[in-house]
């Protein structure tokens, strides 16, 4: 179900990351960043390491300097996933944080940016992320959505999207591999109604975007490419 790639080049948890701040939004503490003037807002779904790795938080620190107000919520209340407990692999963890319960949950916070007067919402998935906004895209309760490197994504889920996507992809991804994501991009191609745009990044790993080495220039280039790509798409699409 979750192989190692899911959990390698774990993060450094940090509370206290980001230029933003954490706030509770419909329950949930939420990192959030960025202004609310824009009625633009999007919506980042943490991979299993949830909402206090510094990467994800700097990734929604430069969401929201191209303008949106951005929330990352602790959909796994205050439970990440954590490499160092033995008595928990992933297969364990997962029961109590299933990707079905993260769609409900995420329903509620789409609903509370609505509440704060925000007119247009994307979504942004990372791996166990891009599986809740599958959900969102299908139900249409999203104006766009980006996936990057997703887990559990299906090509069903991908069959019934009703929202812009784009999904974004690695080389080397036992999650989705690129065979995976081209079935995506047919299937993709053939519904004209939905906009969408899919890359396979060469010579990238699972979780590249957020779980990059900061002093490896190449792996920064990289996550910066696909973090480029993310942001062209809200702003073609988030309005």
């Amino acid at each position: 179900m979750s192989g190692p790639q899911c959990c390698s080049n774990p993060p450094t948890l940090n509370p206290g990351s980001g230029v933003g701040h954490v706030e509770e939004l419909a329950g949930f503490k939420t990192y959030v960043t960025g202004s609310l003037d824009s009625k633009l807002a999007v919506l980042l779904v943490s991979d299993i390491f949830g909402y206090e790795a510094p990467n994800l938080r700097k990734l929604a620190d430069k969401v929201a300097a191209a303008g949106f107000y951005v929330a990352v919520p602790d959909f796994f209340y205050g439970d990440p996933y954590d490499p160092d407990r033995s008595d928990r692999p992933v297969p364990v963890w997962i029961k109590d944080h299933g990707v079905d319960k993260g769609f409900e949950d995420a329903k509620i916070i789409v609903d509370a940016l609505r509440g704060k007067g925000v007119s247009s919402i994307g979504a942004a998935g990372l791996c166990w992320g891009a599986k809740v906004v599958a959900g969102l895209a299908k139900d249409a309760l999203i104006q766009a959505a980006v996936m990057l490197h997703p887990s559990f994504v299906t090509v069903d889920d991908i069959k019934t999207v009703k929202v812009p996507i784009a999904i974004l992809g690695a080389e080397i991804d036992h999650m989705s591999p690129p065979e995976l994501v081209k079935q995506f991009d047919e299937i993709l191609s053939a519904k004209p109604e939905v906009d969408s745009f899919v890359k396979i990044f060469p010579k990238c790993a699972h979780g590249w975007t957020v779980r990059y080495n900061v002093d490896d220039p190449t792996a920064v280039a990289c996550a910066e490419e696909a973090h480029q790509n993310m942001l062209e798409w809200f702003a073609k699409y988030v309005k």
